[in-house]
């Protein structure tokens, strides 16, 4: 099992862990406050029966100890927290084994006991904080062992046969608060790499969205611009249309290039501006009618939305040139609202049936409606009846 002191994994989570280690921190150096109070007496007591230095280094340097994981569990970083604990449970166990060296009699009256006895639990839920969940029971049971051989020397009359279900009674006791603290820190560590989990699924769908959206684009790309170009070129139409076109896709590919927000918003003036360049870029002869402009001066798009329509826009346009006929003219409508804007492509010419386009043909499904239906807040229409012409309705509502 892995301990809580250990360096964290670059992109592996530790809130929740590290917000129950800060916690036990303090709960411990409470304690050891605590039982500093309560014991004060009994250290006070047995301080005449010990060589003159051990009792004040052993009370300030077990204390003091205790103290420190929980006024360093305020600190940004948690290594100094792990480090103090760490000392806290090690100083407990420097105090008993030196216990011996400083022991002078007499021995102390069968009801009573060295003051360390009373808390060998909590010099191991530091341990808890600072290292792994086994060498912290480990701790325990040492030191359970250890305040308890001292008792069996200190106190007067001490049954010798008692020392195994008394040690085993301390670890058992101290177990349910230690265990305990184990299982929490379990949780925590559990619940951090569900958390690690769940945000690596959520990015991995989020990146497999972009790679959609991103072929979508391709795919609309290749359709409105490169197989567009090559289908002109192969009919009887004018060169300077085809160079208009072929150039037309070549700044469309470029423009994969472009380093771009495109989240950010561009107003409304800028708007109007994309929308004319695309209009004209695939059609000189439309007309380009806005309405609505007094009432939309606050108007503002996102960057991405302002492509894809101009996008669907520069579609409907190349799906009229192709099939509405040669005698059909188009009209460009852009109906401006203060969180709206709506676009009509209308054309006069042979229009078409619906349910006759084959599945293979994209320009409407991909190019058109696809592509606004990834746009949020926008939306196309497609309306047409063959000998009544065609338009499309493109549309973008702030969310």
């Amino acid at each position: 099992m892995s301990s809580p002191a250990e360096a964290p994994v670059a992109g592996v989570r530790r809130e929740n862990t590290d917000r129950i280690l800060r916690m036990f921190a303090r709960f411990t150096s409470v304690g050891y406050l605590a039982y500093l109070a309560l014991l004060y007496p009994s250290i006070t007591t047995m301080a005449p029966l010990m060589h003159r230095w051990w009792t004040p280094l052993a009370v300030v340097v077990v204390f003091g100890t205790g103290v420190a994981p929980g006024l360093l569990s305020f600190r940004r970083g948690t290594a100094a927290m792990h480090t103090a604990a760490a000392g806290a449970a090690i100083a407990f166990l420097a105090a008993a084994f030196t216990w011996p060296l400083a022991w002078t009699g007499p021995q102390l009256p069968g009801d009573d006991g060295v003051w360390l006895a009373a808390f060998p639990g909590l010099a191991s839920l530091a341990g808890v904080i600072a290292w792994p969940t086994g060498t912290a029971f480990a701790h325990l049971v040492i030191g359970c062992a250890a305040v308890q051989v001292i008792n069996l020397v200190a106190r007067v009359n001490a049954s010798a046969p008692m020392l195994v279900p008394e040690i085993t009674f301390a670890i058992m006791f101290c177990t349910l608060f230690v265990g305990g603290a184990a299982m929490a820190l379990r949780t925590g560590r559990l619940l951090d790499a569900t958390t690690d989990a769940t945000h690596a699924a959520a990015a991995s769908a989020a990146a497999q969205r972009a790679r959609a959206v991103e072929r979508e684009r391709f795919d609309a790309l290749i359709h409105d611009g490169v197989i567009a170009t090559l289908l002109t070129a192969s009919r009887p139409v004018h060169r300077r249309t085809v160079r208009a076109l072929a150039a037309t896709t070549l700044r469309e590919l470029d423009d994969l290039h472009t380093i771009g927000n495109a989240d950010q918003d561009i107003a409304l003036d800028e708007i109007l501006a994309q929308l004319r360049t695309a209009t004209v870029d695939v059609d000189p002869s439309a007309l380009f009618v806005v309405t609505g402009t007094e009432t939309a001066q606050t108007l503002r798009l996102p960057l991405s939305a302002v492509r894809s329509i101009s996008a669907a826009l520069a579609e409907a346009l190349r799906n009229s040139h192709l099939h509405a006929g040669s005698p059909a003219t188009r009209t460009v409508t852009a109906a401006l609202q203060s969180e709206s804007i709506s676009i009509a492509v209308v054309d006069d010419g042979v229009g078409f049936d619906h349910t006759a386009i084959p599945p293979h043909r994209l320009g409407i499904a991909v190019s058109i409606l696809g592509r606004m239906r990834h746009v949020t807040g926008g939306s196309a229409l497609v309306d047409s009846e063959p000998g009544r012409g065609t338009t499309v309705h493109i549309e973008w509502t702030a969310p």
